[in-house]
This record gives C-alpha cells, sequence and structure tokens, in this order.
C-alpha cells in the first residue's frame, strides 16, 4: 500500500510544464506580458494574421529590421487574400 501511495502522491507533485513556460531558442516571447500565441487563439486569429503578430512582437528582442520585413510580408499576402475575397462576393 505504501509504494501505491507514493507513486499516486509523486505522480500529483509532479507539475509537467505548459507550452508557455518553455521557450525554444531564445526567451524573446517569454518575457512579453501576453505571449503572442495566446493573443492570436484568444482572438481567432488566421494563419496569416497570426505570423504577422509573432514577427511584429518580437522584432525588439529577436531580429529587429528583418522581422519587420517579415510581418509586412505576411500583411502583404493577407492584402492580396482580402482583395481577392472581396473581388469575388461582387
Amino acid at each position: 500500500m505504501d509504494n501505491e501511495f507514493e507513486a499516486t502522491k509523486q505522480r500529483v507533485l509532479k507539475k509537467e510544464p505548459k507550452a508557455n513556460d518553455i521557450q525554444h531558442g531564445g526567451n524573446h516571447y517569454k518575457s512579453q506580458t501576453i505571449q503572442p500565441w495566446d493573443y492570436i487563439v484568444s482572438n481567432n486569429l488566421g494563419f496569416l494574421e497570426g505570423n504577422a503578430v509573432k514577427y511584429l512582437s518580437r522584432f525588439r528582442k529577436k531580429n529587429g529590421i528583418e522581422d519587420l520585413k517579415k510581418a509586412r510580408h505576411y500583411i502583404d499576402k493577407l492584402i492580396e487574400v482580402e482583395t481577392e475575397r472581396l473581388k469575388e462576393q461582387k
């Protein structure tokens, strides 16, 4: 019985890390008040919008102008997609 109790106790006490507790490749997201993926999910943003948010939120702490260019690239594609969608609605 003691072994069962101890095993159960260890499972309860062992806290598995959450995704927000881990960051691979730097700390440019963990230091933010709201992590970009939490904002993206909470606001139901799509792939293009989400990537723009990601790059805009990290540019000062990671790749500077290069991240701004990446964000602009996703925004440009979003503008193309939305422009085409609006044309099709007419």
